[in-house]
Formats: structure tokens, sequence, C-alpha cells
């Protein structure tokens, strides 16, 4: 471990210690979102991923205002559609050397007020942890055998390891589940299973 990711770590526990979030019923708690913060993964691999499912997640979370929150430096110009999304990106002086975000760039955001936050990132990123800790009044949602409590208020299980297509599918499709109480009708190929119903036996 690095000495800056070992100063970052700190520096995220002390946050945990005096992390006070509010409990969540569900479904309601999806049900009526006002402002979503969608944590974007820093992979150009896995961000063309996730730009298939952006409608899927506008759907979910309609009629709140979703903004994307882009990794630092990552550019996105060309892969992020212009309309219908706030997207907020991070340059390099509003991250401190260790990796976390500057105080001032945290403030900005909980100016927006967000009361839900869905973590996209498949593996663990200091910065993506501190923003997370910034919202312990939001919905937190995340891939399950991740960050966990108290990162997370909803984590969402899924089989698939590497998987990057099916696992935001099945993350979607439960959340759907959640909301509606109805799994999103998929059209499976001839005599195959759909991911959700393989990730839910």
């Amino acid at each position: 471990m690095s000495l800056k990711t070992a100063i970052a770590s700190v520096r995220l526990r002390r946050t945990e210690k005096n992390l006070k979030g509010d409990q969540k019923a569900f479904p309601d708690a999806l049900r009526n979102p006002k402002q979503v913060l969608v944590c974007l993964p820093g992979g150009l691999r896995e961000l063309t991923v996730v730009k298939q499912f952006l409608p899927t997640i506008q759907e979910l979370f309609k009629p709140a205002t979703i903004s994307l929150l882009t990794s630092p430096d990552i550019r996105v110009a060309d892969i992020l559609p212009r309309k219908g999304f706030n997207v907020i990106t991070t340059t390099s002086d509003q991250v401190g050397w260790t990796g976390l975000p500057k105080k001032n760039f945290i403030e900005s955001l909980e100016k927006i007020k967000f009361d839900t936050v869905l973590d996209l990132n498949l593996d663990s990123s200091v910065f993506t942890s501190a923003i997370l800790l910034a919202f312990p009044s939001a919905l937190r949602i995340g891939r399950g055998n991740h960050r966990g409590i108290p990162y997370y208020n909803l984590e969402i299980k899924t089989k698939y390891l590497r998987d990057e297509r099916n696992i935001y599918r099945s993350m979607l499709d439960i959340l759907q589940y959640i909301k509606t109480g109805q799994f999103p009708e998929r059209r499976p190929k001839s005599g195959s299973a759909t991911p959700l119903e393989e990730s839910c036996t």
C-alpha cells in the first residue's frame, strides 16, 4: 500500500466514524427521488457499457434530475449523451494528492442535495468512497461484496464477477423489481435464461 493510499484510507475511516445515516424504507425510497447522482466508473470500457444503460437509469429514476459524475480527468465528451443528463466532470484541481476530492468540490456537490447516489464503479476508488460518505442521508446503492456499510445502504449482489454488462443489468433489474414488484421484460435467446434469471438462481 502506497503512502497516499494509506493516508486516504485513514481519512475515510475517520469520516466513517462520524457518519450517521437515515434508515430507508423500501420500496418508498426508490419511488420519489428528486436528485440522483450516478458515480461513473473510471475505465473507458466500463463507461462504454454504462452508456447502454443510461436510458434504463433515466426511466428507473424518473422524474428525478440525474447527474453523471466522472472519475478524475476522464474525458467523456465522446461517450456520454449531451441531453437528458447533467454531466459533472471532475478535474485534477478538484482532487487532492491522495486521490480524495477536495473540500470545496464536496461542498459544491452537497449544494445540489442529492437524495440518491448510484455507484457504478466495479473497482474500489477512494474518490468515489469519499463522495458516498458525503451524503449520509441519501439512498446509496452499489454492487454487493464491494464497499458495503457504511458506503452503501442498499447492496445488490450478483454472481457475475467481470461481466460488466450483466452486472449492470442485474443491478438495474433488481432496482426495478424493488420499486415496482415486477422484473423488466426481457427477450432471451431461444432456450437460454436471461441474465436476471441466472443471477437469481
